[in-house]
C-alpha cells in the first residue's frame, strides 16, 4: 500500500505543479493588463478616483446635515459649490501672477545658468572643459554640415496646452461627486446589496463605514494642515521679500499633498527665485533652509500629534506608491496615491484573509 501510495503522488505532483504555473500565469497577464488599462484609461480614472475620495470624505457632513432636515440634493449643492467657489477664487486670485511666472521661468534658468557660469562661479571649470572638447571636435569636424533645431514650443506653451484638459478633468470630478452626494447612501446600500450572504453585508459595511470614518479624518485634517503651512510658507517668502509670496503659500499648500518630494520641490523653486532675485547667494540658503524648516516641522511634529496614529504607513512602500502613480497619472496620480493607499490599507485591516498584508503596509510601531 505505501508503494501504491507513494506512486499516485508522483503521478500527481507534476499535473498540480503546472498547475499552479498555469495559475501564476494567470494572473500576471490579468495584472500587466488592469496596468495597461489603469494608464490607457487615465484621463478617466484620475477624476473618477478624486470624486470617490471627496465622497467618501464627505458622506459623514452630508449625513450629519441630513439629521437636520437638509436632503442629500441641497448638501451636494453647498458641497459642490464650495467647491468651485474656492477653485474660481484660487484661479482669479492665482492666473495672473501664475501666467507671469510660467513666462519668467525659461529667462529664470537662463539667468540660473548665467550666474553659476560667470567667472569664479560654480560652473567655471566645466564650461571652460566644455568650450576646449567643442573646438576639438570642431576642427576635426569642419567639413560638417551644422544644422540648427529651434523649439517654437516653449514652457509656457507646452503648460498652457496641459489646462483644458485639467479643466475638463476638475468639472468632471465636481459633476461626479454632486451626482455620488446627491444620491445620499443609494451607492452604498447598492454595494452592499451586491453581496450575497450575511456575512459579507456585515463586513461590507465595516469596511465601507471605515473608510468613511477614518479616510475622511485624514484628508480633512492633512487639508487643513497643509493650509496653514501655505499661509505661514507664504509669509516666510512674504519676509523674505521674494515675488508673489501668494503663489509660493499656494505652492506650499499643493505640493504637500505629494510625499517627500513635494516640500523638496518647493523649496528648491524658492530658492531658484532668490538666487536670481538677489545678489547674496546666502539668501537663496536662507530661504531654502527656512522652507524646509518649516515643512519639517509640519511633518514630524504637527501632522503626527493630529493625525491618528493608524494612518501610520511603512515609509518605503509610500514611496513605492508615490513612484508608481506618477509613474502612471503624472503628477496628479502623485496627490492621489496616498489616499489610494490609505483606503488599501483600511480595507486589509478589516478583512480577516489580509491581516499580514495590512501589517506590511503599516509602519514598525509596536501598537
Amino acid at each position: 500500500m505505501l508503494n501504491s501510495t507513494d506512486a499516485e503522488n508522483d503521478e500527481v505532483s507534476p499535473s498540480h505543479a503546472r498547475d499552479k504555473w498555469v495559475q501564476v500565469a494567470i494572473i500576471g497577464i490579468f495584472l500587466m493588463m488592469v496596468l495597461q488599462g489603469m494608464v490607457w484609461a487615465a484621463e478617466f480614472l484620475v477624476p473618477v478616483t478624486a470624486a470617490f475620495l471627496g465622497y467618501f470624505v464627505l458622506n459623514r457632513p452630508r449625513r450629519f446635515l441630513q439629521t437636520l432636515g437638509v436632503a442629500p440634493f441641497f448638501s451636494a449643492i453647498l458641497f459642490t459649490g464650495v467647491l468651485t467657489g474656492f477653485l474660481l477664487v484660487l484661479s482669479v486670485q492665482l492666473t495672473a501672477p501664475t501666467a507671469q511666472f510660467i513666462e519668467d521661468l525659461p529667462a529664470l534658468v537662463e539667468q540660473i545658468k548665467l550666474k553659476l557660469a560667470t567667472s569664479g562661479g560654480t560652473l567655471e571649470a566645466i564650461n571652460e572643459a566644455t568650450t576646449a572638447a567643442e573646438e576639438i571636435i570642431a576642427d576635426k569636424e569642419a567639413d560638417t554640415v551644422e544644422v540648427e533645431v529651434v523649439s517654437r514650443s516653449g514652457i509656457a506653451a507646452a503648460i498652457f496646452s496641459t489646462a483644458p484638459g485639467l479643466l475638463s478633468s476638475i468639472l468632471f470630478a465636481l459633476i461626479l461627486l454632486f451626482f455620488l452626494v446627491s444620491s445620499g447612501d443609494t451607492f452604498l446600500q447598492k454595494t452592499i446589496q451586491s453581496f450575497s450572504s450575511f456575512t459579507d453585508k456585515r463586513r461590507a459595511v465595516t469596511v465601507l463605514h471605515a473608510i468613511e470614518e477614518r479616510l475622511g479624518r485624514y484628508l480633512g485634517g492633512i487639508t487643513l494642515i497643509n493650509a496653514g503651512l501655505g499661509i505661514v510658507i507664504g509669509i516666510a517668502m512674504y519676509m523674505w521679500e521674494l515675488p508673489g509670496p501668494l503663489i509660493f503659500g499656494f505652492m506650499a499648500f499643493s505640493l504637500n499633498f505629494v510625499p517627500f518630494i513635494g516640500g523638496m520641490i518647493g523649496a528648491c523653486i524658492a530658492a531658484a527665485v532668490a538666487f536670481v532675485t538677489f545678489e547674496e547667494p546666502w539668501i537663496s540658503f536662507g530661504v531654502f533652509a527656512t522652507y524646509m524648516t518649516l515643512t519639517s516641522i509640519e511633518g514630524q511634529l504637527v501632522t503626527p500629534f493630529l493625525i491618528s496614529k493608524q494612518m501610520r504607513l511603512n515609509t518605503t512602500i509610500v514611496f513605492l506608491f508615490v513612484a508608481f502613480f506618477a509613474w502612471i497619472w503624472s503628477v496628479i496620480g502623485m496627490v492621489v496615491a496616498l489616499p489610494v493607499l490609505i483606503v488599501l490599507k483600511i480595507i486589509c485591516d478589516e478583512l480577516e484573509g489580509c491581516q499580514t498584508l495590512s501589517r506590511f503596509l503599516g509602519d514598525s510601531s509596536p501598537d
